[in-house]
């Protein structure tokens, strides 16, 4: 029974782990809000070696439509300016020769329903690692000796209703994303 015990506990912490990748995701799918997360993905050649942007420099957001990013060492504007024109995000950084500004354009409603598109294709493919995981958990079921097919029943149907539980915090996630990349 204890072993039952675990694999429910360990189901439930993966799962988890898989609600937590998808929260990250999402904070990266950015809704029209500036967020210094915006700039997580960005590493510039700082003296050698690439260092993500944010530690390199301090990034704040002083107002919902901007970004400004202060260099530890001012020396190193053009290729901060660089990296992130080279990451692709969308963005064109002006350089005021003390810091870096970004201001965030407006979303198209063409460019809001992509988002959603790539959204909702995180929250499928958290769905889909969820399923992978109540398969692990029931194969691991399977594999204990000496249990009746009635206690193993019982733990498929409770691992069953873990999968449910994620499965809808995943679809309650997505619905509030969408709603913020869709709200103007």
């Amino acid at each position: 029974m204890e072993d039952i015990e675990f694999i429910l506990d360990s189901t439930r912490e993966s799962m988890n782990k898989s609600m937590k990748h998808l929260e990250i995701a999402f904070s990266k799918i950015r809704a029209g809000k500036a967020s210094p997360q915006m700039l997580d993905n960005v590493s510039v050649d700082y003296y050698g070696a690439m260092t993500p942007l944010n530690q390199a420099s301090n990034i704040n957001t002083p107002d919902a439509k901007t970004i400004s990013i202060q260099p530890w060492d001012k020396s190193m504007l053009e290729m901060m300016e660089k990296s992130i024109i080279d990451a692709n995000l969308g963005f064109t950084p002006m350089n005021n020769g003390e810091m870096i500004i970004i201001n965030i354009p407006p979303l198209t409603e063409e460019r809001r329903r992509d988002l959603v598109k790539q959204s909702k294709t995180e929250a499928e493919n958290a769905k889909v690692s969820i399923r992978n995981v109540r398969k692990d958990a029931n194969d691991e079921l399977k594999k204990l000796d000496g249990l009746s097919q009635d206690i193993i029943k019982d733990a498929e149907n409770s691992v069953q209703d873990v999968t449910n539980e994620y499965s809808s915090k995943v679809d309650a996630l997505f619905k509030k994303k969408e709603s913020e990349i869709m709200t103007v």
